[in-house]
């Protein structure tokens, strides 16, 4: 991965770009932006610690409302392992997406890619679009993919393109439309009854794709947010002659391809063979043919566990030696770490909330549920919630952990309101990407790949979200009107 040279830390920061390119004009919308992400990678901790808090907050709230103390201590112990299933299988989208970008195919692929664009501004739209298009497959692949894109065009000595609106360009994808597409964490979690916490189940049941990113609905604010957000990442791009490049900003952009050292033991030599890689595919792809040609598509791609094998398979046939592949999941897994240590504390979070009854007989969950009723009618429950997922997700960076902590009480909000279901998940996966576009969180992957910090990208970032919020939410308000509410099917 690239990263600046020695004496580049200041050439990485806004200013340090100004002084590099004195013809760059930073925009009001830009210092905003950038004081907002210095304040946050000041002062704001380890996601882990916000989590922490919710913990004590709605162990806190459940007391309040008269649950016992032993109650709400073995309703944590026991929902503290609810999400396991889960919790692995976002692990696992997370190392897979990473070996199948970085994979010496893929990169390849990015290479012939990258010869498409003939301008800077062209090439940052070009960024956006590729993104956004791998986000609605795997959001952890449009991070590193997009990344390895913006590095490859970088390389290129007949384009002057900013490098640090192109990192903005690559991150569209996990800020804009990732959570309408197949890897979705809540509608992944609503359509396996398997992987859904029962507090949740039992008050929403199963929600298929076909009621939620399916829906005619949803597909047509993804394109709407995808041109929304193409236009923007070109219009607030700097024209050329104040583009600053990634040789400016002293970041080495070389190729650096996985070139695997040579066998040192003969018991290395499976490792180094492709026999295993064929054998297992073989038997791979026999079980996805039989798996999608025995199911509706939709059936078969909803099913986490049919997902991350078809990009287990391809990522070890991409890779194929199991010990290139095996290198790539080594370089994956540090980035699973918030998943595998945070997502138990939502399991007993969501527990918490549904399980101990207070004074009234009802739990904290139906408290909020009423509070939300109250707050919001069936027409303004799409603006209402959107605003508080939105405001909560800065706070509480998972798309799939925050679920499990709103679902309980937002989907009984809906259910009382009359509100479409699968729109109410909907509502929750449009607006809980809105932070992802000023919180550095989930940048980090991103960051990593392309020597930057948080401060070079929010500042474009920060643009595409005050334009994104008010059209995310009048296009959640206006199609709601266009479903019709079902009652929810519940388990037997």
């Amino acid at each position: 991965m690239g990263r600046p040279k020695k004496n580049s830390s200041d050439a990485s920061t806004s200013d340090g770009a100004s002084k590099t390119n004195p013809a760059l004009n930073i925009g009001v919308l830009q210092r905003v932006a950038q004081g907002v992400t210095a304040w946050t990678e000041r002062w704001f901790p380890d996601a882990f610690v916000f989590t922490a808090l919710a913990v004590l907050a709605v162990a806190f709230g459940a007391l309040v409302i008269g649950a016992s103390p032993r109650a709400v201590m073995i309703s944590f112990g026991g929902g503290f392992w609810s999400l396991i299933t889960f919790t692995m299988q976002m692990a696992i989208i997370v190392i897979i997406g990473y070996v199948v970008a970085s994979s010496p195919p893929v990169k390849r692929l990015i290479d012939g890619l990258a010869s498409v664009p003939k301008s800077g501004r062209g090439a940052i739209a070009y960024v956006a679009f590729i993104s956004m298009l791998c986000s609605l497959l795997n959001w952890a692949l449009s991070l590193v993919f997009a990344g390895l894109l913006v590095k490859s065009l970088a390389r290129r000595s007949d384009l002057k393109m900013d490098y640090r609106a192109a990192g903005a360009a690559a991150y569209l994808g996990l800020g804009s439309v990732w959570a309408l597409g197949i890897s979705s964490s809540a509608a992944q979690l609503q359509a396996n009854a398997a992987s859904l916490p029962k507090p949740i189940l039992q008050i929403t049941g199963v929600i298929p794709f076909s009621e939620t990113i399916f829906t005619w609905q949803s597909q047509l604010m993804c394109l709407i947010l995808m041109i929304l957000s193409l236009a923007i990442a070109f219009w607030s791009a700097p024209a050329e002659s104040q583009s600053c490049t990634a040789r400016e900003l002293g970041i080495d952009t070389s190729d650096e391809s996985d070139v695997l050292p040579k066998r040192e033991r003969p018991g290395e030599w499976l490792e180094y063979s492709p026999i295993l890689t064929v054998l297992i595919a073989t038997l791979g792809i026999g079980w996805l043919w039989n798996e999608f040609s025995t199911k509706s598509f939709i059936i078969g791609i909803s099913n986490l566990n049919s997902y991350n094998f078809l990009f287990f398979i391809l990522g070890l046939l991409l890779h194929w030696r199991p010990r290139r592949f095996l290198n790539a999941v080594v370089r994956g897994v540090p980035a699973t770490a918030g998943v595998l240590i945070q997502f138990p504390l939502y399991g007993g979070i969501a527990a918490m909330l549904t399980e101990p009854k207070g004074d009234a007989g009802i739990s904290l969950s139906q408290q909020l549920a009423s509070v939300f009723v109250g707050l919001a009618s069936t027409d303004s429950y799409p603006i209402v919630i959107g605003i508080y997922s939105a405001i909560l997700g800065f706070f509480v960076p998972s798309g799939g952990g925050k679920w499990v902590i709103e679902a309980p009480y937002v989907m009984q909000a809906a259910i009382d309101l009359k509100v479409h279901l699968g729109w109410a998940v909907q509502i929750y996966n449009a607006a809980e990407a809105l932070p992802n576009l000023i919180n550095p969180f989930w940048m980090l992957p991103l960051l990593g790949v392309l020597g930057l910090k948080a401060r070079d990208l929010v500042g474009y970032t920060f643009t595409q979200f005050m334009v994104h919020v008010p059209v995310v939410l009048f296009l959640l308000w206006l199609l709601a009107g266009t479903l019709t509410y079902q009652p929810p099917v519940l388990p037997h």
